[in-house]
């Protein structure tokens, strides 16, 4: 039995291949097993990064390609006919490309994470967000060159087949061309930064802080506490006030008073308002004028300037001035103005 002759071999020479096979299998899992263990120790003990991406590597180290090792190792125990041969080779060639393909995306995933959190740490969360895109990019270059070698020894024409892709490429983006625009929309956001991830923003009516920028989808949580999700050609054809990049908050308000205010007091009215302003560390006083005569009031409108973007603060300081305003208008002996009508009865004598 052991002497019957298969594709040039005995029984017996393809037994010893296919033991010499699972041989190889064990010893490289075994050897495999070992390293990653002390590389697992190793890296415990040091601050370094190095041994974690080794580490991580080693893990993504796939069954498919120890197996495709361990077949061809037992092949060579044998005498194959050329075609065999070839397929094994390619085999085990297209087994090595997918685990380069997957060891490629552990080192993007590992150089950008690296300096994605970087970034993060210096406030720098613009090019945090600038590096995801780029994440996805190489990924999709890597396994595009990677498809296209495994077609190359499959035996397929590479130069034919990118013409062939190019025209079908024209036809699916014209079918998924809303998908393209948000995708190209993302990468628009991505590199000129109209706002990113923690960015107070008011898109039209709709105002939030900007929690996720995907390829297709922005993601903003609003106010009142709901998430509200924009397409990203959507929002960037939207007018977009980013309020996370306010240096200072300009104020503008008018008061108004009544029309039985004497001359005097009304050329004092600035001056008050001024130095309640000037008063304020964080605002700068910029103008107060008589504005108008208004139908039941006399008015004069404000402008200052508070010197921090955060809303809280601006509302503490322009209540204080408020109150202080009130405070100051009744000393003077100044009356608030509002709507109200006269009405003049005429008597006659029958």
């Amino acid at each position: 039995m052991l002497e019957k002759t298969f594709y040039n071999n005995t029984v017996q020479q393809w037994i010893i291949a296919i033991i010499i096979a699972i041989l190889s299998l064990v010893v490289i899992r075994i050897l495999r097993g070992v390293i990653l263990h002390r590389l697992r120790v190793i890296s415990e003990k040091t601050t370094t990064e190095i041994d974690d991406l080794i580490t991580d590597l080693l893990q993504r180290t796939k069954f498919f390609l120890l197996l495709a090792v361990a077949i061809y190792i037992g092949s060579l125990a044998l005498s194959l006919p050329q075609t065999l041969k070839a397929v094994i080779t390619k085999v085990v060639i297209i087994a090595i490309l997918a685990q380069g393909a997957i060891w490629g995306s552990g080192l993007i995933s590992f150089w950008i994470n690296r300096y994605k959190k970087r970034k993060i740490e210096e406030g720098d969360t613009a090019t945090a967000t600038t590096f995801t895109a780029m994440n996805f990019v190489l990924k999709l270059i890597l396994w595009s060159v990677i498809l296209l070698l495994t077609l190359d020894n499959l035996g397929f024409n590479v130069t034919t087949l990118v013409a062939g892709l190019g025209v079908g490429g024209v036809a699916v983006a014209l079918a998924v061309q809303n998908i393209l625009g948000d995708l190209f929309a993302s990468l628009s956001i991505v590199l000129d930064k109209p706002f990113v991830i923690g960015d107070f923003i008011i898109v039209d009516n709709y105002l939030g802080t900007v929690e996720h920028i995907g390829l297709k989808t922005t993601r903003i949580r609003s106010l009142s506490g709901e998430q509200l999700v924009f397409s990203n050609a959507d929002l960037l054809n939207s007018r977009i006030r980013n309020f996370k990049r306010m240096y200072e908050r300009r104020v503008v308000f008018t008061i108004g008073v009544v029309y039985q205010t004497p001359p005097e007091k009304l050329a004092l009215i600035p001056q008050i308002i001024r130095e309640i302003i000037e008063s304020k560390e964080l605002a700068r006083f910029d103008r107060s004028h008589f504005k108008e005569y208004g139908d039941f009031s006399l008015n004069f409108e404000t402008v200052y300037w508070v010197k921090s973007p955060d809303y809280n603060t601006y509302m503490d300081i322009h209540q204080s001035i408020n109150i202080e305003i009130y405070k100051r208008f009744s000393e003077e002996g100044i009356e608030f103005a509002y709507p109200t009508q006269t009405l003049f009865v005429k008597r006659e004598d029958t």
